[in-house]
């Protein structure tokens, strides 16, 4: 492969998904910097792909070179271990930190394909990054980098602490990219060595939803025109607060029509949804496509999303919803993204960890549906153009990325 010197590359670790929002930035920088090397270490959806090729980008899946190879054949290892763990230890926090060190693993395989690629590339930058072992990944890359972080919260470890303290010196090549305040003062505090600025990843491709697609939504659904309709999106990651949910909806008396998408699912939770007499619950498992997503989005009064108190961050459903134009009923886990949103007709706050606020804004919005965010929501939310976006790159990574050792 020839790939141009001083091109911009973009490492996605999650491009095999087919929810969209990770290809969605993607494509959207590839488009507007021709010749872009795209990185794919756990693979690339077909659709991306060919999207990649449309736009004259490189491609790269898996890692080439040995040492590359070596490291994600490893977090392959610790990836399965993982999940074997989870499925054993469902409470142990242990699964998680595997889940850490896997994760680095794999973005230190991505920037050590890249270093071998370009370089002297103008800019690597990890769209989708762990929240932590930074300098590890820098160090064991080889690469200095920038990285997207869209939350933070996860304890770390003993093992994950010690790997991190001896790549402390790694950390001064990394520019950490934070999706709210919250989680720059985090990433701040918790690696000193680290540049961390604000910085939302997901770009604005200004697609907002149709009334047409607003009434095909609910056609295809079936939806009387007067029912509720919440979706909740993406499936359950940790830090997600399901049992928040599972608690508020078992509390709501008005009848609600529910859409859950994504993986993973918990069947024995959705089972006791489905039994509930007030609830209509509609199930689209596993990733959904950009096209699909858009219909769900499109069938909903509003899009739920709950985290646990204390975790800082702003969550894809939330861009989704200032992006698509649809109304949010959100927690307040994240104190500056609910300052910001506090005052916005379009989003409904009530208090993280508290099913009974949940439940009141649940039926609240069965009696007053929200109005859709207007088109000046997603610069509310900080989300630049793929222009805007690209630019931004070049210029921190220059900045950024060039102090201190090397790794």
């Amino acid at each position: 492969m020839r790939v141009a010197s001083g091109s911009l590359v973009l490492i996605e670790p999650y491009a095999y998904r087919l929810d969209g929002r990770h290809q969605r930035t993607l494509l959207g920088l590839a488009r507007v910097r021709p010749g872009t090397l795209g990185i794919a270490p756990n693979g690339i959806a077909r659709q991306t792909a060919k999207g990649l090729r449309e736009v004259r980008a490189h491609l790269v899946t898996g890692a080439p070179g040995h040492r590359a190879g070596v490291l994600l054949r490893v977090a392959g290892v610790l990836a399965r271990l993982s999940w074997a763990g989870q499925r054993v230890f469902r409470c142990g926090r242990w699964p998680h930190q595997v889940v850490v060190l896997a994760r680095c693993l794999v973005e230190a395989a991505a920037l050590r394909s890249a270093r071998r690629l370009v370089p002297d590339a103008q800019a690597a930058v990890i769209l989708s990054a762990s929240e932590a072992l930074h300098g590890a990944a820098a160090s064991m890359g080889g690469m200095p980098h920038l990285r997207f972080v869209h939350a933070a919260g996860t304890a770390e470890g003993r093992c994950v602490r010690l790997q991190g303290r001896l790549a402390r010196r790694a950390e001064r090549r990394v520019a950490a990219l934070c999706a709210t305040e919250a989680v720059r003062e985090q990433i701040a505090s918790r690696f000193p060595g680290v540049a961390a600025l604000m910085r939302v990843a997901m770009v604005d491709d200004g697609r907002c939803l149709t009334e047409g697609e607003r009434e095909g939504g609910r056609l295809d659904f079936s939806f009387p025109p007067a029912a509720a309709v919440v979706c909740l999106v993406e499936g359950w990651c940790p830090h997600k607060d399901i049992a928040v949910i599972d608690q508020a909806l078992a509390l709501v008396t008005k009848p609600l029509h529910v859409i859950v998408t994504g993986h993973p699912l918990e069947e024995q939770i959705l089972g006791r949804w489905q039994a509930r007499p007030n609830l209509a619950v509609h199930i689209e498992p596993g990733p959904l496509s950009e096209p699909v997503l858009r219909l769900v989005y499109a069938a909903a009064d509003a899009t739920l999303l709950a985290w646990h108190p204390g975790t800082a961050g702003v969550a894809g459903p939330v861009l989704d919803a200032a992006r698509y134009g649809v109304p949010l009923t959100l927690s307040g886990h994240d104190l500056h993204l609910t300052a910001r949103l506090r005052s916005e007709p379009w989003v409904r706050l009530f208090t993280a960890g508290d099913p009974h606020a949940l439940a009141t804004a649940l039926e609240d919005l069965v009696r007053q549906p929200l109005p859709p965010p207007g088109q000046q929501a997603p610069q509310q939310l900080d989300m630049p153009t793929a222009k805007e976006q690209a630019a931004f790159l070049t210029r921190a990574a220059a900045r950024f990325t060039t102090r201190g050792p090397e790794c």
